[in-house]
């Protein structure tokens, strides 16, 4: 390994900085952890075990192999640092035993070349993060510290009826509502995330808002959350994945009950999804929740086309400007083509009172589509969103919040939902 590594230059260091002879680099990182939680590194090289232990200072047990620390399983949540000799299928078949037996056990693969295969692979197998050369410190430590915050403390025991009561599964499945344009900064976020709040609110059944931004979605920061799981998460365990696991990755937003299945934190990982995978865990969630929310990225492609093909609305967001306005015509032949039911789509107007000289009633002929909500201008919303908290808590009585809570009751008391095409995709595909 010594060699492959080229004394450590796919780490980022250099002779000087570390070599058998200097010693390990000293290091100012605390290694306490979140839920009491233990840490090991793991690989085959003493050299660049010692490397990975000296990252996060004293107190980290080291080990040659993978075996050595199942002894320490059960004593309490332990994150382990794999290095780059464990993403051998023998090591990520063992990474995948540990995950359907030890809840209590977090596994972060450090590697000296990411490929596309092995990212796939490590994550199918359980492993929470895979963090390629160089080594980012503050990277490390803190991906660490966000997995050992969402391991259990303990093994976990089947549930009690109490606990099976919360997750009702009742054989129907949740509406599902897209939040969509075909541009960028057109409002879509500010409208899947007013929209969730209120309907968690007034919902008598789980609301779910999940972001299929997969890229750079921005829910959580919308919301003031700080996830341990995200739909990476959901994804990798997709294959046992069962109600009361999907239920138990969820965010809780704590103001309205809103439960939240935020974007991955690594742009990366958006290539590692697929749209048939993320139908297959929106189902899931349907079997449960009353309301799921989607938002989406501005752009047609295979997660997007899929996710809108099984929405039982759509919802496509414009703002009242002549490039928002064409790009949504665009959107709206599109999805002719994709044969999806008009009456499935509901346009949202945002800032839909500015004084741009376009008239809404004008839009709406040109669009061929009514308005289902007017969403004035209001300095509300941007403060609302550098607060983290939806206009419809925050600024409750504004017109903004007002507009948003109408929309949300379009889809509450039995509102109809549009009868499910049965024609599959003719376009992009």
């Amino acid at each position: 390994m010594i060699e492959e590594l080229n004394d450590f230059s796919s780490f980022g260091l250099d002779d000087q900085s570390f070599s058998p002879e200097v010693g390990v680099p000293e290091t100012s990182a605390d290694p306490r952890l979140p839920n009491g939680a233990a840490l090991a590194v793991v690989d085959a090289d003493q050299a660049v075990r010692d490397y990975l232990a000296s990252q996060f200072g004293e107190g980290v047990a080291a080990s040659a192999s993978m075996g050595e620390l199942e002894a320490r399983f059960g004593m309490g949540p332990i994150v382990v640092v794999l290095g780059p000799s464990c993403a051998s299928p023998s090591d990520l078949a063992t990474v995948e035993r540990w995950s359907s037996t030890n809840p209590e056990v977090g596994t972060i693969l450090v590697t000296s070349e990411l490929t596309t295969t092995l990212l796939q692979t490590a994550l199918r197998a359980g492993v929470k993060d895979v963090i390629s050369a160089p080594i980012d410190q503050i990277q490390l430590i803190d991906t660490v510290g966000r997995i050992a915050s969402g391991l259990s403390v303990s093994k976990p025991q089947p549930a009690g009826p109490s606990e099976l009561d919360q997750i009702e599964v009742d054989g129907s499945e949740g509406r599902l509502i897209s939040i969509f344009s075909t541009k960028g900064g057109s409002g879509k976020s500010v409208t899947a995330t007013n929209l969730a709040v209120s309907l968690a609110r007034r919902s008598a059944k789980p609301v779910v808002l999940v972001d299929a931004h997969l890229q750079f979605g921005d829910v959580a920061v919308m919301l003031k959350l700080q996830p341990q799981h995200t739909v990476v998460d959901a994804i990798s365990q997709l294959d046992r994945l069962d109600v009361a696991m999907v239920h138990d990755l969820m965010t809780i937003h704590e103001e309205s009950g809103l439960m939240v299945l935020p974007a991955p934190l690594e742009p990366a990982f958006a290539d590692q999804i697929s749209g048939a995978q993320m139908v297959q865990l929106i189902r899931l969630v349907q079997s449960f929740a009353g309301h799921i929310i989607i938002d989406m990225p501005a752009f047609f492609n295979d997660v997007v086309l899929s996710l809108l093909e099984v929405s039982d609305d759509i919802i496509l967001v414009a703002g009242l400007d002549i490039p928002n306005i064409k790009n949504v015509k665009l959107g709206l032949a599109t999805l002719a083509l994709l044969d999806i039911p008009r009456e499935k789509l509901h346009l949202v107007l945002n800032r839909a009172d500015s004084k741009v000289k376009l008239d809404v009633g004008e839009v709406e002929k040109t669009l061929q589509i009514q308005a289902a909500a007017h969403v004035p201008s209001d300095v509300t919303v941007p403060i609302s969103v550098n607060k983290g908290s939806p206009v419809v808590l925050s600024s409750a009585k504004s017109g903004v919040a007002r507009a948003f809570e109408q929309l949300a009751g379009r889809f509450l008391d039995g509102a109809p939902v549009a009868e499910k095409s049965s024609t599959r995709r003719k376009f992009f595909g």
